[in-house]
């Protein structure tokens, strides 16, 4: 969590680096807000091109770290799929922590009929001046990097954005 911490407030220019299953979704700008940073949560809205449904949550518990995605609408509507993520199982490193999916998100999944992610594995990390967000299973990789040596403009706020 504290690497966050000089970053905290600014938005940075993203873009994927592997995709073996590759969307033309995710073929537009990419900016990461790292917008709010409080003691124990920080909250990240992902832009995807002029989509602002998604915002990343991590918040510190007594067992760790949570990572949930929110996506909502753009009338501030909570998708169907929506929140899911994981929580880390091992204490991991500064550097990098890892997030297999939760319960909660199994089955939300297997409700709205997306079986192939109960077996997803987030993951955070940084290497120097880049944050790196990963989604693993078997058979998928996406990986995303964002460059934290340059801040950017601050995009408007996602949509439903109320932290």
């Amino acid at each position: 969590m504290a690497k966050f911490q000089p970053y905290c407030g600014k938005a940075y220019a993203a873009e994927v680096v592997a995709d073996n299953q590759p969307s033309d979704a995710w073929q537009q700008d990419l900016v990461v807000h790292i917008r709010d940073c409080e003691a124990n949560v920080i909250r990240m809205p992902l832009h995807v091109g002029e989509d602002r449904s998604r915002t990343w949550v991590l918040t510190r518990t007594e067992q760790g770290i949570d990572f949930q995605h929110i996506h909502l609408h753009e009338d501030g509507t909570p998708d169907d799929v929506s929140p899911y993520g994981g929580h880390t199982v091992a204490s991991g490193e500064a550097n990098m922590q890892a997030f297999p999916v939760d319960e909660a998100s199994k089955a939300l999944f297997t409700l709205n009929g997306l079986d192939v992610s109960t077996a997803n594995t987030w993951i955070i990390s940084f290497e120097g001046e880049t944050m790196y967000y990963e989604l693993t299973r078997p058979g998928r990789e996406f990986r995303v990097a964002v460059d934290l040596s340059q801040p950017i403009a601050e995009p408007p706020a996602a949509w439903g954005y109320n932290p």
